[in-house]
């Protein structure tokens, strides 16, 4: 089982969602994949995320999932729009997860010398 960060800052927030019980599993899945995200690791010390309807006459049901990862040396942030509160969600983790990845990727490569003639 994954140790749990309970250090880990985390805020959710949700508007205007097409069912009350909706925000629970929005909450949780944001929650479960924020977490995997910081296991191992410390450069992640929270998170803040929010899915709420975004009204235009052109798109009365799509909804906007917006993500800030607070995260060493610079903060990542990540917006998606989707049909569904969910697919939003979801497709906004996936931005979050392979932004993180590749930062921590650059940021663990070792610098390279000039080489000798």
């Amino acid at each position: 089982m994954p140790e749990i960060r309970t250090e880990l800052d985390f805020e959710f927030h949700s508007d205007d969602l097409p069912t009350p019980d909706l925000e629970d599993d929005l909450w949780e899945e944001s929650w479960e994949r924020v977490q995997a995200l910081a296991e191992g690791h410390d450069d992640l010390i929270g998170a803040s995320a929010a899915v709420e309807r975004v009204e235009h006459s052109d798109t009365p049901h799509v909804y906007q999932a917006r993500i800030v990862a607070y995260i060493r040396p610079d903060n990542i942030v990540v917006k998606k729009k989707a049909e569904s509160p969910m697919a939003a969600l979801q497709q906004a983790l996936d931005r979050l997860e392979r932004q993180i990845r590749k930062k921590r990727e650059k940021l663990g490569e070792p610098w390279e010398k000039p080489k000798s003639p």
